[in-house]
């Protein structure tokens, strides 16, 4: 019997299509493939594989509209973002286009002889993908994988596997050989784990939750096979009294509300002073309520559905627990709404404040002073991401050097730039991806000792 999984569209809870699950043996013969296709990958000229990663990014570029459209009804993301994400993409692949003639070894000075080193490409990477941004975090994965040498075997989160299906299409479009990029549609516990125990998978990058990433950590170290994780985040806004708190203010929706909360790097925790937290209150109030909460089919939407009943139902559980201060509002219908809601606490204890709620909720609570900003900003398990909002550089400076997170702005609430490296401390993760040294992850160090 066929395994199929029903794609539904967030925003209205209907059907878009099915889509095949792969067994084990399927899952088996991708991996496989992939390792045979790697032997003719890693040997074509950097120049030559650098000219088909361009080629593919153009072909990318060709089709954004496709791929945005998909998305929007997939994922329910708006037009605005689900266009940003093809277009990354697109853009990951030409950044990482200019590594292939740029992996250098070095020549380290020795008695007796010369030594030179050589980054060589791993082999079979399987890259796992979470629902939550399909489709840039299949492009930070195997856009540097291919431009390192290696094959990539890609599964796509069961949820949202439409425009990694059709990525995957659009590479053998642009040229390249069959096998090299894989999207393998299929459950966690089968494709997934077969990534964590098939020998000929080299490296598994995974982006999801931390307990789940914790098992695949676990799993590969078995075969002492190398992994990246970007999991959790429960990341602080820190907004000082000499900022400007009328533009923190209405930033701080987007920084937390962006694809409806579901984003590791959300800004899901306000921390404001004292003297400054009323005002940033009255000011937040117009900002979320404002907020145009509609179909993502309407270009003029800025926040979407969440992605599925049960994340809904899960998103009520906290909301349930506490009182709203702030709730914006939604189209209503038979999709996956929840309001983008302000809770206030003083409570470093509360669960909302505390655990990843993954959706449309921020906690806002008071601090006294700066080092009492960073201890709430410290208190945490997570560590990916977080803000900065001050008129004094030098504490902004200070404050970003002091709070444990991997991915810190100050004035802004910016995380990701495929030109600089992204991942978390603690338990967001273990790695970095992205920047101009992520092609390096995908390869071995070999030294080379010549006698003269």
């Amino acid at each position: 019997m066929t395994d199929t999984h029903t794609v539904l569209n967030p925003a209205t809870a209907q059907p878009v299509t099915d889509v095949h699950l792969a067994s084990v043996e399927e899952a088996d013969a991708a991996i496989e493939r992939a390792h045979e296709a790697f032997a003719t990958w890693r040997a074509v000229a950097p120049g030559e594989r650098a000219a088909l990663l361009r080629r593919f990014a153009a072909v990318v570029d060709e089709h954004i509209e496709e791929l945005a459209g998909l998305e929007v009804r997939n994922a329910g993301h708006t037009w605005g973002n689900a266009r940003w994400e093809a277009g990354n993409v697109r853009d990951c692949l030409n950044y990482y286009s200019g590594a292939p003639e740029r992996l250098f070894g070095r020549q380290i000075p020795v008695a007796g002889g010369t030594d030179v080193t050589f980054h060589e490409p791993l082999g079979v990477v399987g890259i796992i993908v979470p629902w939550n941004f399909p489709m840039p975090i299949a492009g930070w994965g195997f856009a540097p994988a291919l431009a390192a040498g290696n094959t990539v075997v890609l599964k796509p989160a069961e949820l949202t596997p439409l425009t990694a299906i059709r990525l995957g299409e659009l590479a053998l479009e642009a040229g390249l050989p069959e096998h090299v990029l894989s999207v393998v549609p299929g459950k966690g516990t089968v494709v997934g784990e077969r990534f964590v125990t098939h020998p000929l998978v080299r490296k598994v990058c995974f982006t999801g939750s931390t307990s789940v990433g914790k098992r695949i950590m676990a799993g590969c170290a078995d075969q002492v096979k190398r992994v990246t994780l970007e999991l959790g985040g429960k990341s602080s806004n820190i907004v000082f009294a000499d900022a400007d708190i009328a533009a923190a203010a209405a930033a701080a929706p987007y920084a937390v509300f962006d694809n409806a909360g579901q984003d590791c790097c959300a800004r899901s925790r306000i921390l404001v002073e004292r003297s400054a937290y009323d005002e940033f209150l009255s000011r937040l109030e117009p900002a979320v309520t404002g907020m145009r909460v509609l179909d993502p089919s309407d270009e003029a939407s800025e926040m979407g559905p969440l992605i599925s009943a049960e994340q809904q139902r899960t998103v009520e559980g906290y909301l349930d627990e506490v009182e709203v201060t702030i709730a914006g509002t939604t189209p209503g219908g038979d999709g996956f709404w929840v309001p983008p809601s302000v809770v206030t606490t003083e409570d470093p204890a509360a669960r909302i404040w505390r655990e990843e709620v993954f959706g449309p909720v921020v906690a806002v609570m008071p601090f006294d002073d700066e080092p009492h900003a960073v201890e709430l900003a410290n208190d945490t398990e997570y560590g990916l991401s977080g803000s900065i909002y001050t008129a004094d550089l030098g504490r902004g400076m200070r404050v970003a050097r002091a709070v444990e997170a991997g991915n810190l702005s100050v004035n802004s609430h910016a995380s990701v730039r495929y030109w600089t490296p992204f991942g978390g401390y603690k338990q967001s993760g273990l790695g970095r991806e992205l920047g101009p040294d992520a092609p390096m992850a995908f390869t071995e160090e070999k030294n080379v000792f010549i006698a003269h």
